[in-house]
């Protein structure tokens, strides 16, 4: 597995970002081949923090040039600077379904 973490400072209106994400963004992400999961998390203090995870390598990226598009034409009034972020090979995890 894959997994992409991305850092947001300084968001504008969390609420509102996270309505949008859920609305708009979650049906967009979860639609890429080999999605398991999507968590959007606000921490406060104006910091909000995205995990996506998948199946392989290719699904990382594919959710990292659709997330950067898609705030790009719907949240960049509430995110003003650019995310930091990391992502890799998922090397140790725990799932209580």
């Amino acid at each position: 597995m894959y997994a992409t973490v991305r850092h947001y400072e300084d968001v504008k209106d969390p609420a509102e970002a996270g309505k949008r994400v859920n609305e708009g963004f979650v049906p967009l992400i979860s639609d890429i081949e080999g999605f398991v999961t999507y968590y959007w998390v606000d921490p406060g203090d104006g910091v909000m923090v995205s995990c996506s995870v998948f199946e392989d390598q290719a699904g990382e990226e594919e959710s990292n040039r659709r997330a950067r598009e898609w705030v790009k034409e719907n949240l960049a009034e509430l995110l003003p600077n650019p995310p930091v972020i990391s992502a890799g090979h998922v090397v140790a995890h725990e799932d209580r379904a």
